[in-house]
C-alpha cells in the first residue's frame, strides 16, 4: 500500500469499516479540506439553474452558499474522455481519448492528475463512486495508486446497473430505460448511490480527527441510464405535469453527421419493444414523458444523496474548513432535437452544472445553529434558494485543476505548452477564480500578456469535440472506437455563440484537416437559443472558422 507520509494506522483505517482513530484533532495545517462531487450525466436541470418542475433543495442551498456558473461546458460529452479531460486539466486531443479503450499515461503521456497533485501536497486524496471512468481509461484501478491515498471505493451493487432489475406491468424483470424499484427488492438492497453517500460519510467521520488535509472526490452514478431510482419519487412529477422538450423534432439544417442516434437507448428492453425506425424516428410522445419524468425522478433522488453528504459535512464539523465543487461530467438530451443521450456538441450534451462553495471566500457565517447545510428532504422542501453569487461567463471542465490548486492555496501548475505529451505537469485550461467576483462587463485583455491561454480575454470561451466514424448515423456513431473515427467536430461556444465545424480526422496519427471540412453548424443564441436554425451555410463566418483554428494550434 503506498502510504506516502500517511500513517499506516490511518490508511488501515480508512479502509475498514467501523474504525476512528484517536487522534488529537487540534492543529489542522492551514488550507481547506477539498470535497469534490462529480454525476454522471446531470445537465443543470436544478432550481438553482430556474427550473421551476425539478426539486433539487440540498443541491439548491450549496448553490445558496456557493458561485454557481450558468456556463460552464464539458470538453466532450461522453464519460471516460470528459473525466480523464478534466481531471488530468488536458483536452481530449492531448489525453487522446476519445473512446473508453486507452490508458493516457501509456497511451498520450505520463501526465499528473489533479488528486494526485493534491496527494503530492500533503492531502490524504480518496475516490469514492464513479470519479474516473471504470477500466482501461484509468488503468482498472482507478488511476490507483498515482491519484489516491488508498483504494478506490466502488459500490458492491454497482455491478447489477444493467441487468434486468426493473419489474414490468407483467411482472416480469426487464433490463428497462425507464426503471423506478422497489429498493428493497434489488440485489443486496440497496442501491449503488446509496452505498457511495454511505462510504463518503464514513470517511468524513474517520477524517474528523485527524491533522491531515483531504481530498474526497466523490462520484454519483444518476441520472446517468438506466434511469432506475427509488420508485417514491415519482410522486414528485405526476405524468400530467411533464412536458416534451421544446424542440422534439431534427432540425431541418442540422448535418446528419452532427446527428446522435442514441443506440445505447435503443438496446434497453422496455424502447426496444417500441421498434422505434434507424436513426431519426421519434419516439411516442407519451413515452418521451416519461423518459423526462424518470430523468427528473432520478435528479431528485441524486439530491437526497447530496444532502446527505454534505449534512454529514455538517455532524463532523467540517463545513467552515471544507471547499465543496460540485459538477457533472456532461449533460444528456431530453429529446431535443429528436436526440437522447448525450454524445453530441449541442449545450444539451455538453452544458453542465458548476458551483463552488468556499468557506470565508462564498460564505460567510454558519446558518440554523452552526449548521450551513442541513439535510432539507426533497418532498417537504421546494425552498427557490437563489445562488450566493452567479457568473455568467463561459468556462471549462478543464479549467477545474488550476482552479482548484489556486483555491487551496496550493501552487498553481503552469500552463502547458503548445505541445506538451513530455510533460508531466501542467494544465490546458486557466483558472476561473478571477471570475469569483468580477462584474459581468467584459474583462479586458491584460497588458503585456503573452500567454493567451491564461490571460483575461475579452471574450471567454469553451471548447468542446466529438468524434463520428461517418458523416451519416450508423450503429457506432455515438461511441466510434479510435480506430474507427474519420472525422472529429470540433466546437466553439461563446456567450453569444455556439460554432461547429466537422473535419477529417486520422486516427493513425492524432490529426485532423481543416482543410476538408465536411459541414459546419453555427447557431446564435439570442435569437436561437435552443440551437435549432443552423444559419452556417448563409452567413460569412470565415473569422469564427480563424479563431477555432488559431485556438486549436496554439
Amino acid at each position: 500500500m503506498a502510504t506516502t507520509g500517511l500513517g499506516l494506522g490511518l490508511c488501515l483505517c480508512l479502509l475498514a469499516a467501523g474504525c476512528v482513530l484517536a487522534v488529537e484533532a487540534a492543529g489542522r495545517p492551514d488550507g481547506m479540506n477539498v470535497l469534490f462531487i462529480v454525476v454522471d450525466d446531470l445537465r443543470p436541470v436544478l432550481g438553482c439553474y430556474g427550473d421551476k418542475l425539478v426539486k433539487s433543495p440540498n443541491i439548491d442551498q450549496l448553490a445558496s452558499q456557493s458561485v454557481v456558473f450558468n456556463n460552464a461546458y464539458a470538453q466532450q460529452a461522453v464519460c471516460a474522455p470528459s473525466r480523464v479531460s478534466f481531471l488530468t486539466g488536458r483536452r481530449p486531443d492531448t489525453t487522446r481519448l476519445y473512446d473508453f479503450y486507452s490508458y493516457w499515461r501509456v497511451h498520450a503521456g505520463n501526465y499528473s492528475t489533479m488528486p494526485q497533485y493534491f496527494k503530492e501536497n500533503g492531502y490524504m486524496t480518496m475516490s469514492v463512486g464513479k470519479v474516473f471512468h471504470p477500466g482501461v481509461s484509468s488503468n482498472y484501478h482507478d488511476d490507483y495508486p498515482y491519484s489516491w491515498s488508498i483504494p478506490p471505493f466502488h459500490p458492491s451493487t454497482e455491478k447489477y446497473e444493467n441487468d434486468k432489475t426493473c419489474r414490468g406491468k407483467d411482472g416480469r424483470l426487464y433490463a428497462n430505460l425507464v426503471c423506478p424499484v422497489n429498493v428493497t427488492e434489488m440485489p443486496g438492497g440497496t442501491l449503488p448511490d446509496i452505498q457511495t453517500t454511505e462510504e463518503a460519510i464514513r470517511l468524513l467521520k474517520v477524517m474528523k480527527t485527524q491533522k491531515q488535509k483531504f481530498f474526497l472526490a466523490v462520484g454519483y452514478h444518476k441520472p446517468h441510464i438506466p434511469l432506475r431510482y427509488p420508485q417514491e419519487f415519482l410522486k414528485l412529477y405526476p405524468l400530467e405535469n411533464i412536458t416534451l422538450a421544446p424542440d422534439p423534432w431534427v432540425p431541418k439544417k442540422l448535418p446528419s453527421v452532427a446527428y446522435n442516434p442514441w443506440m445505447d437507448i435503443r438496446q434497453r428492453d422496455d424502447v426496444q419493444a417500441l421498434n422505434v425506425s434507424f436513426p431519426y424516428g421519434p419516439l411516442p410522445d407519451d413515452f418521451q414523458r416519461q423518459i423526462r419524468q424518470s430523468y427528473y425522478a432520478a435528479v431528485s433522488y441524486l439530491d437526497m444523496q447530496v444532502g446527505r453528504l454534505l449534512n454529514a459535512l455538517d455532524d463532523v464539523g467540517l463545513s467552515s474548513s471544507t471547499m465543496v465543487v460540485f459538477t457533472a461530467d456532461h449533460g444528456w438530451s431530453l429529446g431535443e432535437h429528436g436526440e437522447w443521450a448525450k454524445y453530441s456538441n449541442f449545450d444539451v450534451a455538453t452544458r453542465v452544472p458548476l458551483m463552488f462553495y468556499v468557506p470565508g471566500m462564498t460564505s460567510a457565517a454558519a446558518s440554523q445553529q452552526g449548521r450551513i447545510f442541513p439535510y432539507l428532504d426533497p418532498f417537504s422542501h421546494n425552498l427557490g434558494l437563489v445562488p450566493q453569487g452567479q457568473s455568467k461567463k463561459v468556462v471549462e471542465l478543464v479549467s477545474l485543476f488550476s482552479t482548484l490548486a489556486e483555491l487551496a492555496g496550493l501552487q498553481v501548475p503552469p500552463a502547458c505548452p503548445k505541445t506538451s505529451f513530455h510533460v508531466a505537469l501542467c494544465t490546458e485550461g486557466a483558472s476561473i477564480v478571477h471570475y469569483f467576483n468580477s462584474s459581468e462587463e467584459k474583462v479586458e485583455t491584460e497588458d503585456g500578456c503573452e500567454d493567451n491561454n491564461r490571460c483575461h480575454t475579452e471574450e471567454p470561451v469553451a471548447f468542446s469535440q466529438y468524434p463520428r466514424p461517418s458523416d451519416t448515423p450508423q450503429w457506432n456513431s455515438d461511441r466510434p472506437e479510435l480506430k474507427d473515427i474519420r472525422i472529429m467536430g470540433y466546437s466553439m461556444r461563446t456567450i453569444d455563440y455556439r460554432y461547429t465545424v466537422w473535419v477529417q480526422f486520422n486516427p493513425n496519427n492524432f490529426s485532423a484537416d481543416f482543410e476538408d471540412v465536411h459541414a459546419g453548424e453555427l447557431y446564435v443564441v439570442e435569437i436561437d437559443p435552443n440551437q435549432d436554425y443552423n444559419i452556417y451555410n448563409n452567413t460569412l463566418h470565415g473569422h469564427l472558422f480563424k479563431k477555432l483554428l488559431g485556438f486549436l494550434k496554439h
